[in-house]
């Protein structure tokens, strides 16, 4: 069955697309596709679901393809992954559009996840702006980048609602809540589609609930959870016109994603209209088979009647198809389907037109490692830094001290990039080299290695070049120390290396690593003032940390321009602004922990303790150590009473809630203003809090400012399933609304609402 609509977003992609001159006529799509089917053999047809990863110097999973070229010279290849540069994309384009029979162009995909060759924060690093607009201009630039280079279809933006902070990929994602993630979904398809590629939103769906943060694993969870708490980010990219879907590795309630027809086509295309291509994750359809779901051809099977168009890497609808219509066990129409949507997409990107339109060598040497990126880089690293802890205003830093640098991330840029920099160039600078050209006295020692065990270290994806310490630990740890006693202050550069977040790479154990910790606590005996700067993918556990060290800049990854904005945030060149969008928990058995959890009957206070027959832990608190939200500054920022323009709100109508902020402080600063609502009392019991609208700020000291928002009866509704299937709708009843600085501050103020 032909589709006579364009895929959602593609006209207006044609039309905004640097590349616009040779897209092709967008009018004349169907009667140029129906004219190219009618002369593609079966083979070609199922060469068109066929991506294959090619062997490169990028690794995204085990399986690497054999035979590409000798299959692209048959036409059994729609387009590959993992290949980069433009000589290599270039011949393999060659080869697909002059050595193939029909001369069908590949699409070029690749995981352009924070940066191409110029490497911003990592996600979860840049969602602390709160800046969705940033996001944006971020993803564009990475694309714009990559497309100069022949990439047409970037892996990109993952949108998973993330509360297990033990899950490598939380790095990947925006954090936990689903608003926010819907907002950053829609940014990065924006950004990456106005550069003319293809963005591909992932991994439909749930995979950020994977059971235990284990990487791959189950999901279980009730269609009111899924609706309310984790679908809306997807939905926001279909909604923003993403043209591409990928589906996950993880089984939703016992049916893997790929082999899931309700979750692909009742939902994503009935629902949603989603009307692109759905592609598989890497090898997902050949996994279904340690899932239990049969052989090869049974796979194949599953997942073409669920919907998937384009199988990566395993090849199963190429090399089953054939024998599974024999047996009507799927239907050339379904064929048929996805071979059209994949030339569409190819249409869409003016592939037909110029096959070569993505290779621009004289662009390339204008976009790539530009000025202006590497200026939006620091831009982004600076907005995301946040400063968890200030004990006596330890920070801004005095340059005129001197500093004791200690740890493996003090002298060690290339780190700082953080997981998926598969490309990064290296020699970044370092935070000891920023310190230094800022005028400060360095007296800086790695003291330790990232870990114990030298072969872990070594492991990880996309690893970047580390050269371990042979000194003992005593030696170096002494090295550290008698440092530390020369000079004024310390600033601990410690954390976590780029190769322990990403894909693959979970860990059950979320502390600063042993050999740092060990470090930190000896340096804490000195007496001296520490300041922790923390590098991290991850939310990690930092009870410790927060009791006896007196400053934490928490930097994430903060991408090829870090040590920059690390260094002028320490000497309050720029003011800290970022706040977290994944709470931080007190202990590791608290997770998930997370801000927007429902009420419980058996309720207890904050900061009451343990309380017996109450919903609490024994021997820590309920609340994360650092909550959604939550960041300081180098000033201090006082919210007014909350005002309400009315207590009552009808269908149709409005009620505008606000504030004033006031900058009570000695410097300027951005604060970022959150508005949060509860539903008191409903049919289904709803969150305590949920983030419904933000606003950041930018105030002089002594400088106030009111902030606004509107609520709409939009903003209170939620999905009610009524019969079992999922509506949309607002209940009659009581609501509260709290204006804060983070999650768990503010006093709420009520209203009602009535049909």
């Amino acid at each position: 069955m032909k589709s006579h609509q364009f895929l959602c977003g593609a006209l207006c992609l044609m039309l905004v697309s640097p590349f616009a001159s040779n897209a092709q006529d967008p009018s004349k799509m169907d009667s140029f596709i129906d004219d190219l089917m009618s002369k593609m053999t079966l083979r070609e047809k199922l060469g068109q679901t066929n991506l294959p990863a090619v062997p490169s110097e990028i690794v995204t999973g085990n399986e690497i393809c054999q035979g590409v070229f000798e299959s692209i010279r048959k036409g059994e290849v729609g387009g590959v992954i993992n290949a980069f540069g433009d000589e290599t994309l270039r011949e393999y384009q060659r080869m697909a559009v002059e050595e193939s029979r029909l001369g069908i162009p590949l699409l070029c995909g690749l995981d352009v996840i924070h940066g191409y060759r110029t490497i911003f924060p990592i996600p979860l690093t840049q969602a602390r702006s709160w800046d969705p607009s940033l996001l944006e201009k971020t993803a564009r630039a990475a694309s714009e980048e990559a497309a100069t280079e022949g990439v047409s279809w970037v892996f990109n933006p993952m949108v998973d609602v993330c509360r297990d902070p033990r899950w490598g990929r939380v790095a990947e994602g925006t954090g936990e809540d689903d608003y926010l993630n819907g907002l950053y979904a829609r940014a990065f398809v924006r950004g990456s589609q106005s550069a003319g590629v293809a963005a591909s939103v992932k991994h439909f769906a749930l995979y950020g609930a994977s059971e235990g943060g284990r990487d791959y694993r189950e999901t279980d969870m009730s269609l009111s959870r899924m609706y309310n708490e984790y679908l809306s980010p997807y939905k926001a990219a279909v909604d923003e016109g993403v043209l591409t879907v990928m589906t996950s590795f993880n089984d939703i309630n016992g049916v893997p994603a790929t082999a899931a027809k309700w979750l692909q086509t009742d939902i994503l295309r009935g629902e949603w209209g989603f009307k692109g291509v759905l592609v598989s994750d890497y090898n997902a359809l050949g996994e279904l088979i340690p899932h239990a779901q049969g052989d090869l051809k049974e796979v194949t099977a599953k997942a073409v009647n669920a919907g998937l168009d384009m199988d990566m890497v395993t090849g199963g609808v190429l090399r089953c198809a054939e024998a599974l219509l024999d047996e009507g066990k799927i239907t050339m129409e379904q064929i048929d389907r996805a071979c059209r949507r994949i030339l569409e997409l190819k249409y869409i990107l003016g592939l037909f037109g110029d096959p070569y339109r993505f290779f621009d060598r004289k662009a390339a040497s204008q976009k790539i490692l530009s000025s202006s990126s590497k200026d939006l880089a620091r831009k982004a690293a600076d907005a995301s830094l946040v400063l968890l802890k200030n004990e006596n205003g330890l920070l801004p830093l005095d340059a005129s001290k001197s500093v004791a640098l200690i740890g493996p991330l003090s002298d060690d840029g290339d780190q700082y990039g953080g997981c998926w920099s598969c490309l990064d160039p290296h020699g970044h600078k370092t935070l000891k080299a920023a310190l230094e050209e800022r005028g400060v006295k360095v007296v800086c020692e790695r003291g330790s290695n990232f870990l114990d065990d030298a072969l872990l270290e070594q492991q990880g994806a996309f690893q970047h070049p580390y050269v371990r310490d042979t000194r003992s630990d005593e030696t170096m740890t002494e090295a550290a120390l008698e440092a530390a006693r020369r000079c004024d202050v310390t600033v601990a550069a410690m954390g976590e290396m780029a190769a322990m977040t990403g894909e693959g790479v979970s860990r059950a154990r979320i502390y600063i690593p042993e050999p740092q910790r060990r470090l930190l606590e000896k340096l804490s005996t000195l007496g001296k003032p520490i300041v922790l700067v923390l590098f991290t993918g991850r939310p990690l556990v930092l009870s410790w940390e927060s009791e006896r060290i007196p400053a934490i800049l928490d930097c994430g990854f903060p991408g090829s321009q870090g040590a920059d904005a690390i260094a002028d945030a320490l000497l309050g060149v720029t003011n800290p602004s970022g706040k977290l969008t994944m709470s931080y928990p007190y202990d590791i058995g608290q997770i998930p922990v997370y801000y927007n959890m429902k009420p419980v009957g058996r309720p207890v206070a904050k900061g009451a303790g343990y309380v017996r027959y109450n919903s609490c832990y024994f021997d820590v608190p309920n609340e994360p150590i650092y909550p959604f939200g939550y960041g300081l500054s180098y000033t201090t920022f006082s919210y007014g009473g909350t005002s309400l323009s009315a207590t009552a709100l009808s269908e149709g109508g409005s009620i505008r809630v606000s504030t004033t902020v006031t900058n009570t402080g000695e410097r300027e600063g951005d604060e970022i203003v959150q508005l949060y609502i509860r539903d008191v009392v409903s049919s289904e019991s709803r969150p305590l809090r949920q983030l419904k609208g933000f606003r950041k700020v930018h105030l002089r000291p002594g400088e106030s400012t009111e902030v606004e928002f509107t609520i709409t009866p939009e903003t209170l509704s939620w999905y009610y399933l009524e019969s079992g299937t999922p509506t949309l709708k607002v209940e009659d009843g009581e609501f509260e609304v709290f204006i804060s600085k983070d999650s768990e501050s503010g006093a709420p103020a009520r209203f009602t609402y009535s049909m």
